[in-house]
C-alpha cells in the first residue's frame, strides 16, 4: 500500500516571536508518531506539534517543560506535542530533503563536545536541535534506531567541518511518522528510509555548521539582548 504523503505531510515550521523571542511552529493536519530526546514530549507517542523556542542564555528556570508547555497554550497548540529549547537564533534554521525525508536543524557550535570527553563546562552556547519526518511508519525498534541514525550524522558532517567534538551537551531530535500504515522495521543508515534520513541530517547539520563557523554566529541573546 502507498503511504498517503498528502495526509501525512509535514508542515515546515511558521516562525513566530513571543516576548521578543524567535520560535519554530510545526503544525499537524494529522497527529503523528514521534520519538523524541527533547524536554518536553520526549520518549515514543503520539504527538500534535513540535515548539524549538529560542531563550537568553540567561535562561535559569528550572522548570523548562513547564515553560514549553505555556508557550504552548499561549499559541493554542492542543493535546500532547514536542518542545525544544535553544540559544540559537531558530529564525537561522535549515531546512534539507531526501527522498521524502525532511529535516528542520537548528545548529549551534559554541559548546562542541566529544561525547566520550571530560564533562562540559560553562554556559550551554551551542545546541543542535533536529526535527526530522518520514513518511512511511516505523516501527518502536526503527524509531529508536533512527535517533542513532540522527546522531551518527551530525557527527559525520561535524567532521566533515573539522569541529573538534560529535555534538553539543544540550543537543536534542525528534524523528516524525505516520501513525499507521505498513511498517518500515529498520531505521539504520543503509536501510531505505534511515538512509534518506541521514542524508538529511547530515546536510542540514553540515550547512547550518558551516554557516555558523563562517559568519562567527553567537547566541541570539547576545546579540539581541534578552
Amino acid at each position: 500500500m502507498p503511504v498517503d504523503r498528502a495526509r501525512y505531510h509535514l508542515v515546515i515550521p511558521v516562525l513566530v516571536h513571543r516576548t521578543g523571542a524567535p520560535v519554530l511552529v510545526w503544525r499537524f493536519d494529522t497527529p503523528l508518531l514521534a520519538v523524541s530526546s527533547a524536554v518536553l514530549g520526549g520518549g515514543i507517542g503520539v504527538r500534535h506539534w513540535v515548539l524549538n523556542a529560542t531563550v537568553p542564555m540567561s535562561y535559569a528556570r528550572h522548570d523548562p517543560d513547564a515553560h514549553l508547555a505555556e508557550l504552548a497554550a499561549a499559541l493554542d497548540l492542543d493535546g500532547p506535542g514536542v518542545g525544544f529549547l535553544t540559544g540559537v537564533d531558530v529564525a537561522e534554521r535549515v531546512i534539507a530533503t531526501d527522498g521524502g525525508a525532511t529535516v528542520v536543524a537548528t545548529v549551534g557550535l559554541g559548546n562542541v563536545v566529544w561525547a566520550a570527553g571530560p564533562p562540559a563546562a560553562g554556559a550551554h552556547a551551542g545546541t543542535v536541535n533536529v526535527v526530522a519526518h518520514l513518511p512511511a511508519r516505523l516501527g518502536d525498534a526503527a524509531l529508536v534506531n533512527a535517533v542513532a541514525t540522527v546522531a551518527e550524522a551530525k557527527a559525520q558532517a561535524l567532521a566533515e567541518l573539522g569541529v573538534p567534538g560529535t555534538g553539543t551537551s544540550t543537543d536534542a531530535v525528534c524523528v516524525l511518522c505516520p501513525v499507521d500504515g505498513p511498517v518500515e522495521w529498520y531505521g539504520g543508515p543503509r536501510s531505505r528510509w534511515g538512509a534518506r534520513l541521514a542524508r538529511g541530517v547530515h546536510a542540514a547539520v553540515r550547512d547550518g555548521g558551516a554557516a555558523w563557523i563562517a559568519e562567527g554566529r553567537r547566541p541570539w541573546s547576545e546579540r539581541s539582548g534578552p
